[in-house]
């Protein structure tokens, strides 16, 4: 009984806390699904994010306007570069990459939409503590909501809402802090001697990376 009282104190203190924007870590991995809300997107991806060296890796499976696609992207932030790598045939496409690092985190001026419990809240380990933001994107005149534990600022959810696809929904998975092969974060050796294709210059941000599968 003691410590029923005690768990409920305990989550009473948390709920009473009230959250702040933070910063995720700066070496994460895991999965993520991405689907659209006008249903011409929905992919299955593994990721690596290097938020010290500016640095992602994204690896796709999924279907785009019932297409179904494969993709395979580095992108080097410092080098302004990114790679489409294939490994099937050992080959990769190398082209300019102009656009701002944002790391994963909540941004200063984002407002609280709530605090809850994924789960259950009537046991340990039953239930997530989560945090609910809302903010703009001024670049595509839209808003965002962005999920994240609360403790370790761990990403549960991003939805970006877009002007041709409705609301772009990111879902989070399986997250680890920390990269298991930090050299998948580097271009493969086949890669090395790949010249950069001038006038491709897009993507020109990682949320495009989602929307042109065409």
């Amino acid at each position: 009984m003691r410590l029923l009282v005690l768990l409920a104190c305990l989550l009473a203190t948390c709920l009473a806390h009230k959250p702040h924007p933070c910063a995720s870590p700066p070496l994460l991995s895991g999965g993520l699904t991405v689907s659209t809300q006008n249903e011409k997107l929905w992919t299955y991806a593994k990721y690596l994010y290097d938020g010290i060296g500016h640095r992602v890796r994204i690896m796709e499976l999924g279907a785009y306007e019932n297409k179904s696609f494969t993709y395979d992207a580095l992108l080097l932030y410092r080098e302004a570069v990114m790679y489409e790598i294939h490994g099937h045939n050992h080959t990769c496409i190398k082209k300019p990459f102009k656009a701002e690092f944002h790391p994963v985190a909540i941004p200063k001026d984002a407002s609280l939409l709530g605090q809850v419990v994924l789960g259950s809240s009537s046991g340990p380990g039953q239930g997530l503590l989560v945090n609910s933001w809302m903010g703009d994107i001024p670049e595509q005149s839209g808003k965002y909501i962005a999920t994240v534990t609360e403790f370790g600022c761990i990403p549960v959810s991003w939805s970006y809402q877009t002007k041709d696809y409705g609301w772009l929904v990111a879902s989070y998975f399986n997250n680890v802090i920390g990269i298991e092969d930090p050299d998948r974060l580097n271009p493969p050796s086949f890669c090395q001697d790949a010249e950069i294709k001038e006038g491709q210059e897009e993507p020109v941000d990682f949320l495009s990376l989602f929307l042109n599968k065409n």
